[in-house]
């Protein structure tokens, strides 16, 4: 016999001792859970839908392991935008063991894992009782690290480049270069044409390391001070 379940909102067609890897459900590794959307079951032609679950019908399940999935990564820049953005996603996975498939209201001989809500309840009171001498380690512990960063954050206000005397260029006559570009190169000591006109490679590295700018952007800024620098 075989039936359709849903859930973690996906669909599975499942059988007596099949494993199986769903989203994560909260159990232990040991424990009996019921899956109770039953979409469909039969054996061979003979099947039976619900509309849209089936009444009575039941899916037990054996915790094996709870894990992760691997991590999936979105990356998405814009060009000459200077908007990169990075976000990684690895989702919970519960495998399990298909233990049953009931009908008819029919009892599981197993008995299921606890509501997750009455676990949730016993955390609490334990948390509780907890909270003030945890409360008290953090904020402790916060005020330690604010006081080691403190010298970092000093040492990361120095700009990479020293701006010469004199009055500085518009940058954003440059293709590419808009007020927020500008204004933060020149946050970091670039504010003429000559200056992005004489950058060296290690320079466009050393930009391209603690700026949201690419090398390919510096180098092509760079290519445009140098004729308006002879201007």
């Amino acid at each position: 016999m075989f039936a359709v379940i849903k859930t973690g909102g996906k669909q599975y067609r499942v059988a007596a001792n099949d494993l199986l890897k769903i989203e994560k459900v909260e159990a232990k590794v040991g424990d009996i859970v019921e899956i109770g959307n039953v979409l469909a079951h039969g054996e061979g032609e003979n099947v039976t839908f619900g509309a849209p679950f089936v009444d009575g019908a039941m899916v037990t399940a054996e915790v094996v392991e709870q894990g992760k999935n691997r991590t999936v990564i979105a990356f998405k820049k814009r060009r000459r935008q200077n908007s990169r953005r990075k976000i990684g996603h690895r989702q919970l996975l519960t495998t399990v063991r298909i233990s049953e498939i009931l009908l008819g209201g029919a009892k599981p001989a197993k008995k299921a894992a606890a509501k997750p809500e009455a676990k949730a309840e016993v955390a609490a009171e334990a948390k509780a009782e907890t909270a003030p001498k945890e409360a008290k380690a953090k904020k402790e512990a916060k005020a330690e690290v604010a006081a080691k960063e403190e010298p970092k954050a000093e040492a990361k206000a120095a700009p990479l480049f020293k701006a010469p005397k004199g009055e500085p260029d518009d940058l954003t006559v440059i293709k590419g270069i808009g007020p927020v570009a500008a204004k933060d190169l020149a946050e970091q000591g670039i504010v003429t044409f000559a200056q992005l006109a004489k950058l060296t490679d290690k320079d466009v590295a050393k930009i391209d390391e603690h700026m949201p700018f690419s090398a390919d952007q510096i180098k092509d800024w760079r290519e445009q001070a140098k004729e308006l620098a002879k201007k």
